[in-house]
């Protein structure tokens, strides 16, 4: 029930979503006066719908997105003698551009309210694996599982490690991440210098590195013991927050997931081939992309584990792919209609320093063969995520 739950909980949240997109178009339209005829989520048939003032209101039975309908989008869209003053195409450009990425910028606004939400609460993963010590140990047991006793080294204790000490470099070599931390520092023993960063300084401490037995894991699952350097610390997972501190984590870690969203977008085509693959029967790859469908099984899995971070986390970052993605510079996407805006206030403003008088709007019709070709480019990848999706879904802990 609980894996039913959370894929019924998490396609609800992303319809939210895409219903918050549209009444940002519909709210920022109205309040600079433009005419609003319709407001609906959902594609095909009408389940019902009401009207208030000159806005009908909606729920339709596909839940595949949504639409805004405001008069005179276009200056080919057939207006009302007596709406022309409040078409879309007569007003300001930079009026067009706030309406048309307002949609974008709830999902934005959104992603930032989960996460925040996130960091009051439960913390925020520590994405970029920083090697922040969290922890610093009383001692490093013989035996992983077994308590400290005496005769037990403490290395990081004894040479000064201290909570929230950032660790940038092991032996000379620099460590980027917690990974790196240990990979240097299983390979060393007696001591060793650390650099660390505390309280934005630098600081290096002198570590006596012990040897001890750990038990690793190979790819095949099998076990075995080797011995490696440890010297007593823990790293950070999870980042934690006051109410007021919260704004600054979720700040920092909105940039990251848009630098992440930006490098997924940007790789998008090469990992096509694994969708396709997958469909034939191939292991999924964690990291191929996913539908709504795909997205909402893991968070079905999210929440039967008990996993809410990952699950409050998902819809964050859908959040952020689809706003950035909806400003790509493409019809019929929000972002090829702004460049389209941009593009004529451009060429009029070099028009006008020439003496010439502004150019006609740009003729949509002939801009048909492109955006017929995003729509196909884009329902072919719909279409094979959904299915890949369906027939081999992610699945966590599978």
């Amino acid at each position: 029930m609980a894996f039913v739950f959370g894929i019924v909980f998490f396609a609800l949240l992303i319809g939210i979503s895409i219903a918050l997109h549209e009444l940002g178009h519909l709210a920022t339209a109205k309040m600079f006066g433009m005419k609003v005829t319709r407001y609906f989520i959902g594609f095909g048939p009408r389940i019902f719908s009401f009207r208030r003032g000159e806005t009908e209101y909606g729920l339709k039975a596909i839940p595949a997105g949504g639409f805004c309908e405001i008069t005179g989008m276009t200056a080919l869209d057939e207006v009302a003698p007596q709406d022309q003053p409040r078409a879309f195409y007569r007003q300001a450009t930079w009026k067009r551009v706030v309406v048309l990425s307002a949609g974008s910028i709830t999902h934005f606004i959104v992603g930032f309210v989960v996460l925040y939400g996130m960091a009051a609460t439960m913390g925020l993963p520590n994405l970029k694996d920083t090697p922040l010590v969290s922890e610093v140990a009383q001692c490093v047991p013989a035996d992983p599982r077994a308590q400290c006793a005496a005769g037990d080294p403490a290395p990081a204790r004894d040479a000064g490690f201290r909570q929230g000490d950032q660790i940038v470099a092991v032996a000379g070599t620099g460590t980027p991440t917690w990974r790196d931390v240990l990979d240097r520092t299983r390979e060393r023993s007696g001591p060793t210098e650390f650099k660390v960063l505390r309280d934005d300084q630098e600081v290096t401490l002198t570590v006596d590195v012990a040897r001890v037995a750990r038990e690793f894991e190979r790819q095949d699952g099998s076990r075995y013991t080797r011995e490696v350097g440890a010297i007593g610390i823990v790293g950070t997972p999870i980042f934690h927050y006051s109410a007021l501190g919260a704004l600054g984590g979720a700040t920092s870690f909105t940039g990251t997931m848009f630098a992440n969203t930006w490098e997924g977008l940007m790789n998008f085509p090469e990992k096509i081939p694994a969708v396709v693959k997958a469909i034939g029967g191939a292991p999924r790859d964690l990291d191929t992309p996913v539908s709504v469908v795909g997205a909402s099984i893991i968070g079905g899995d999210a929440a039967e584990q008990g996993l809410w971070e990952l699950f409050w986390l998902m819809l964050a970052g859908l959040n952020f792919f689809i706003g950035v993605f909806n400003l790509l510079p493409l019809l019929p996407l929000d972002g090829g209609h702004i460049a389209v805006n941009l593009y004529e206030r451009v060429r009029n403003w070099v028009r006008k320093l020439r003496g010439k008088p502004a150019g006609a709007p740009v003729n949509y019709l002939r801009l048909l063969p492109l955006t017929y070709f995003v729509i196909f480019v884009g329902g072919a990848i719909t279409l094979l995520t959904v299915t890949a999706d369906i027939v081999n879904p992610i699945r966590l802990g599978q």
